[in-house]
């Protein structure tokens, strides 16, 4: 993709993906679910669920996987509001920038 994403788009996302898992759901499936909008390392994805987990959007768990500890991400009541405001945010912007670049093509 050509353009940036910023910390905003990428925590909507994030919370968008998240909180279509009612029990939540762990950081790899998360960081593959991502990918299928746009292209991102887990090393900068981590640090987005550590940020929202602060910001008591997420709320964080283990579950015992073959073995080891899987944690998971559950979107909280803040988090679902916070979505909320960038699902609006985001219509309001994107129907914006489709207007600018519609009306910009000339014949």
């Amino acid at each position: 993709m050509v353009f940036n994403t910023g910390a905003a788009l990428l925590d909507a996302i994030v919370l968008a993906v998240v909180s279509r898992e009612a029990e939540g759901t762990y950081g790899y499936k998360i960081t593959q679910d991502v990918r299928k909008a746009l292209e991102v390392s887990e090393s900068t994805l981590y640090p987005v669920l550590r940020r929202l987990q602060k910001d008591e959007c997420l709320e964080v768990y283990d579950v015992q996987f073959d073995g080891r500890n899987r944690r998971y991400y559950k979107v909280t009541e803040k988090g679902m509001a916070q979505l909320n405001l960038y699902h609006v945010e985001w219509k309001n912007y994107s129907r914006k920038i489709s207007e600018m670049l519609e009306g910009g093509v000339t014949a």
